[in-house]
């Protein structure tokens, strides 16, 4: 049986009725059940929430045979992750090769045989389950529109994105603290904060790309393109300041950051091949870095690309003029409160 504390649900396709009860009976016990005739029901309660966890689908049905609902079940994003296994009275290879190349899990033979159907089911039940836990893990180190590539089609090509916002943060004087902290302290430290800006990240429609110790780096605008990314992101980057501001009022452990923002393009894409991370990199990420290195602790630091951006929206200061490394002179703006 899967891991879930609720009971997997299967969708039972068949335009016999007899043998929709022989199934229904075999196993009302173990799963939650729904029953369709047809494939016209078949289509309509796979999409329906909750939706199955495994379809058992008869091939041989009146107006569409179940090779024909597989396909278009295969061919629908929302419902083609669902496992189907056949229920035939056919034994023939050729059959068999048809059902496996629409994108059937199995096959299971007519009449039934109770225990060859409850390990079938079971297996690929348990197959989807670990299927599932695997989709997940991907999801927490790579971004959605990264997985879908990644599930459907192996791969995921580089891209240049436009109109994007970067976001760098780093703590003021970590490596004292670092020092004086133990290593359970420390990371237990980072993590508390670091999840708490994930968190921010996402009620920002912005996207955390990575951290490095105790540096934070994310990204607005990269998947979901919108003239709103340095807007996003400078609320972002002063909510995170804020949190700090605030946790630092009942920590034993005082933090201070530093943050630069900065506007442009960058080229997204996944970086490996066994452990993959996925980043982006170019020109306007290194202003991005070299402007919070030029920043003022517990304040958000924007370049001229930002503030013809943000102009209007926050109270903006000139910083002056600050040398940024490779890229030379360049005046800078603090936002102010």
């Amino acid at each position: 049986m899967t891991q879930s504390a609720e009971k997997p649900q299967l969708l039972i396709v068949d335009d016999s009725a007899e043998n929709l009860q022989v199934l229904n009976a075999l196993l009302k016990d173990h799963y939650r059940l729904k029953l369709a005739k047809s494939a016209a029901k078949c289509l309509e309660i796979a999409q329906q929430e909750p939706q199955p966890d495994l379809i058992l689908l008869d091939v041989i049905m009146p107006e569409m045979d179940g090779f024909q609902v597989c396909e278009s079940l295969k061919a629908n994003p929302r419902t083609a992750a669902i496992p189907v296994i056949f229920l035939t009275a056919l034994n023939e290879v050729a059959d068999e090769t048809k059902g496996f190349r629409v994108g059937g899990s199995d096959f299971i033979t007519k009449p039934f045989n109770p225990d060859i159907v409850k390990a079938r089911i079971r297996t690929h039940l348990d197959l989807q389950y670990e299927r599932k836990k695997s989709n997940e893990l991907l999801r927490v180190l790579l971004p959605d529109a990264v997985v879908h590539d990644l599930i459907q089609y192996g791969t995921h090509k580089p891209q240049i994105k436009e109109n994007v916002s970067i976001l760098f943060c780093d703590f003021v004087g970590f490596t004292p603290i670092s020092a004086a902290l133990s290593p359970e302290e420390l990371i237990n430290e980072l993590s508390d904060i670091f999840s708490a800006f994930d968190t921010i990240c996402e009620e920002n429609n912005t996207t955390r790309i990575k951290t490095i110790g105790d540096a934070y780096m994310a990204v607005s605008g990269i998947h979901q393109p919108t003239e709103e990314h340095a807007f996003n992101l400078v609320k972002t980057a002063l909510s995170f300041i804020e949190y700090l501001e605030k946790r630092n009022e009942t920590s034993s452990q005082e933090w201070r950051c530093r943050i630069g923002v900065h506007s442009g393009k960058v080229i997204a894409g996944i970086i490996g091949k066994t452990r993959f991370i996925y980043d982006i990199m170019g020109d306007d990420v290194n202003i991005a870095a070299r402007t919070e290195s030029a920043g003022s602790p517990m304040k958000v630091t924007i370049t001229p690309a930002t503030h013809s951006l943000v102009q209007g929206q926050f109270k903006l200061q000139s910083a002056g003029i600050s040398h940024l490394k490779g890229k030379g002179e360049m005046e800078l703006f603090h936002i102010t409160h």
